[in-house]
């Protein structure tokens, strides 16, 4: 029997060891090919335990940045306010500018209530994308959804509390659309040769110009930690101040007789201008210490920085009666504090699953937006996924590796899935990477993740109660770690660093993703027309007697510079 033929000695060895040999051994082991790619059972549950701590920070941020669109909200959700306090015999009927500072009581109850929504629609869409991965690509790589386009989906698309163009359900449907489409180029192989047209300087710097973006949302006063504030001479300047010492800003026109009143179809800002008290924001500084922690533990390379610093800030802000409270003595303040104290609740989506709504599909910002998710998600999350299987070692010479068809097909099904479900593209996210220096090689560390995301379901209302200044340090060195794609460009080319330098700053100081692609693909060819138009002709034979003089310059300087144009040009049209 195979008993009888065991060493004596196997039963010596450590528990660990012993389960690591039976998993290997066993179905679950053969179908994840733990012993063909070197791994182990234990080693791939570390892995995922890794990158859940490195990535779990997506919960919180993810459902802050896309309740800032305003999601299902509405101003059928504010309610009629008092006109003539104390005496509260007259009421005024909400409009548009209910939705702003002051922001309606009904619609802060309804942001509320929303937000709890798109923490369960992230929770729910990332699990169900680390399932398809880990069980069908083998691959350890997790899912969620993007950091980037969500921005692009909240700021640029729908807008803070819906003053974009489409609306939230419009998005929700673009989303599900580009979705099909990326699940239909994924089937049919298209999807690498697509990303491939997109210029190479473009290409390399929109994840800096994304993380520029990020880290912008995060200094600011809504989504992070405040240190920045609006300057009336200088768009921008330091901020920081208390909430007390904030005033909200509107457009205004003034009449020929100097009458002063609201310009027609202005909104209200949010409270981003600091009247004084710069810098003594209670909660900023508490925003810094957590940005601390995620820096040292990022320089120390401590598993887990992200979620340590968000972790911190939050538990301090969950102290009533102080000036960093996540719930400070207001009628709403109290509701947050009631839903905080359940722990454990497992909340139902209520209002942002299948919210999708197709009536704005004739409208050109609708397929603007739905072109720019396709772009986007065929860049990131293809060069994502190629990118973490060179890094785990399962690229062959052509770039290709084992799984890839199926892990194309897992987070373009996750997209779909997740627009369903309410929330912006998910995408395989660069986080993986902490999972496989860890040693994960296989399904079972996307697995592991999925474990961890499916325990994250019954804790809503802790999650729900992060505060924002602790969203914030992670938008902002986030921001950090995509800004190493910069070393990529070659700056010494004017042709490849002014496109790449265009979409780059863009993207911040547009607040828009898209206007940073348009900019940098639209510079890029301008400033390739001659060449490509000498290209041309020069393939026709008009310019081969041009080329035959520059090319008898002979070795003078002016020769070689001559080729080096032509060198450059052939490269630049290569690309």
């Amino acid at each position: 029997m195979e008993v009888s033929q065991t060493p004596a000695s196997d039963t010596q060895r450590p528990p660990l060891t012993r389960l690591n040999s039976f998993v290997a051994k066993s179905r679950v082991g053969k179908r994840f090919k733990l012993a063909e790619r070197n791994s182990t059972f234990t080693t791939e549950l570390r892995a995922g335990t890794a990158t859940f701590l490195t990535m779990a920070y997506i919960l919180a941020v993810n459902a802050s940045i896309l309740t800032d669109s305003g999601a299902t909200c509405s101003v059928s959700d504010c309610i009629p306010l008092c006109s003539n306090p104390p005496d509260c015999t007259q009421f005024t009927q909400p409009d548009e500018s209910c939705k702003f500072d002051p922001v309606n009581p009904g619609y802060t109850a309804c942001l509320d209530k929303v937000r709890k929504d798109l923490i369960v629609a992230t929770v729910a869409s990332s699990l169900i994308g680390c399932v398809i991965m880990g069980t069908f690509a083998n691959l350890p790589l997790a899912l969620a959804p993007g950091m980037g386009t969500n921005a692009y989906f909240a700021y640029t698309v729908v807008g803070f509390h819906g003053s974009g163009n489409v609306s939230y359900k419009s998005a929700l449907a673009a989303v599900f659309i580009e979705g099909l489409f990326f699940l239909l180029i994924s089937a049919i192989g298209l999807r690498a040769k697509l990303a491939k047209l997109v210029p190479k300087p473009v290409r390399i710097s929109s994840s800096a110009g994304i993380g520029l973006f990020l880290a912008f949302i995060g200094l600011q006063n809504n989504q992070g930690i405040g240190l920045v504030g609006y300057s009336s001479s200088t768009l921008v300047t330091l901020g920081g101040c208390p909430t007390s010492s904030r005033a909200s800003l509107a457009p205004v026109i003034t009449a020929a007789n100097g009458t002063v009143s609201l310009l027609s179809g202005g909104t209200v800002s949010g409270d981003i201008y600091c009247l004084r008290d710069r810098m003594e924001s209670p909660t900023l500084w508490l925003g810094l210490v957590g940005f601390v922690i995620i820096a040292y533990c990022l320089v120390k390379n401590v598993k887990g920085a992200m979620i340590y610093g968000i972790v911190f800030v939050t538990a301090v802000s969950w102290f009533r009666n102080t000036k960093v409270t996540a719930f400070p003595n207001t009628a709403a303040g109290d509701t947050a504090h009631e839903y905080f104290k359940k722990v454990v609740d497992v909340h139902i989506i209520k209002s942002t699953a299948g919210a999708l709504s197709f009536k704005d599909i004739g409208k050109g910002y609708f397929w603007e937006a739905l072109i720019t998710f396709l772009y986007v998600d065929i860049l990131d999350t293809t060069g994502t996924l190629y990118s973490m299987a060179r890094f785990a070692g399962f690229s062959d010479q052509n770039g290709d590796f084992e799984g890839q068809y199926f892990a194309f097909m897992s987070d373009a099904s996750a997209i779909v899935v997740g627009s369903v479900l309410g929330t912006s593209p998910v995408t395989a996210f660069v986080e993986s990477s902490t999972g496989i220096r860890e040693g994960g090689r296989t399904g079972l560390t996307a697995l592991t993740v999925a474990g961890y995301f499916f325990l994250a379901l019954f804790f809503t209302p802790l999650l729900a109660s992060i505060p924002a200044w602790a969203v914030g340090p992670p938008l902002i060195l986030v921001g950090v770690l995509m800004m190493k794609s910069v070393v990529e460009i070659e700056w010494d080319d004017m042709r490849q660093a002014i496109p790449a330098f265009i979409t780059l700053i863009l993207m911040p100081l547009t607040y828009s993703i898209a206007y940073g692609l348009i900019g940098g693909i639209g510079t890029y060819i301008v400033l390739h027309l001659w060449d490509w138009g000498e290209g041309g002709l020069r393939k026709y034979g008009v310019l081969k007697g041009v080329r035959s003089n520059n090319d008898g310059f002979g070795g003078g300087a002016n020769g070689a510079n001559n080729r080096g144009h032509v060198d450059r040009t052939e490269k630049a049209l290569e690309v």
